[in-house]
């Protein structure tokens, strides 16, 4: 698998060097649709339209090529992991293609070196189970989609999970709870990184009204 966290700090890329700072969202096969797509709403509205805070949000998958969602829809990618500017936010999906990915040795060493370089991790749905098997969720709070709330406590019995929040900050950790829960995480997010009244602005262009940012 491509390294996209090595230690060289030359390997620096354009965007960085703008002074910008990256949100990417990883896609794969078998990713929940909405788990991605939820997210990229809610980022690629505030980064486009909000350029002055400083933000670009892209989507990654390993290769760079298109994936095939749960659903099948097809995604398309921005980046591969060779080509993608160094991550300030990783967002890892969740859906039915994370169950390979809690036991692939070479996906797992992936999000570990990501732990190691990217300051802030989140996950939306069953995206926190590949990170309990990577053991980034050790002695965390964290949550997952309610079906599979058990399965999170098997990989890491010491998780303390939130079996009620959309999502759980955890300082340089987020979880999100199942699908939909990453448009609430993705609005949070926006008001950390910026501020509480942007994530207003971008929840209302969305009227999107179940809870608010924060």
């Amino acid at each position: 698998m491509p390294d996209q966290f090595p230690a060289d700090p030359a390997h620096d890329r354009h965007s960085r060097k703008q002074g910008r700072r990256q949100i990417g969202i990883l896609v794969f096969d078998g990713v929940e649709e909405l788990d991605a797509v939820g997210p990229w709403e809610v980022l690629s509205h505030w980064t486009q339209q909000y350029p002055e805070d400083g933000w670009d949000a892209f989507c990654l998958s390993v290769d760079g090529g298109p994936v095939v969602g749960a659903k099948s829809l097809v995604l398309g990618a921005h980046h591969s992991f060779d080509d993608a500017p160094l991550l300030d936010v990783l967002i890892h999906p969740g859906g039915p293609g994370t169950r390979p990915m809690i036991q692939d040795p070479t996906h797992l060493d992936w999000v570990r070196k990501a732990r190691s370089a990217v300051p802030l991790m989140a996950s939306v749905c069953t995206g926190s189970l590949v990170y309990a098997a990577a053991g980034l969720l050790t002695g965390r709070r964290a949550t997952t989609h309610w079906a599979s709330l058990n399965l999170l406590s098997e990989l890491d019995p010491t998780v303390i999970t939130d079996v009620e929040a959309r999502f759980v900050d955890d300082g340089d950790l987020i979880t999100s709870a199942g699908v939909s829960a990453g448009i609430d995480m993705a609005l949070h997010l926006v008001a950390r990184l910026a501020v509480v009244d942007r994530a207003r602005e971008v929840r209302r262009y969305l009227q999107y009204d179940p809870m608010p940012p924060v």
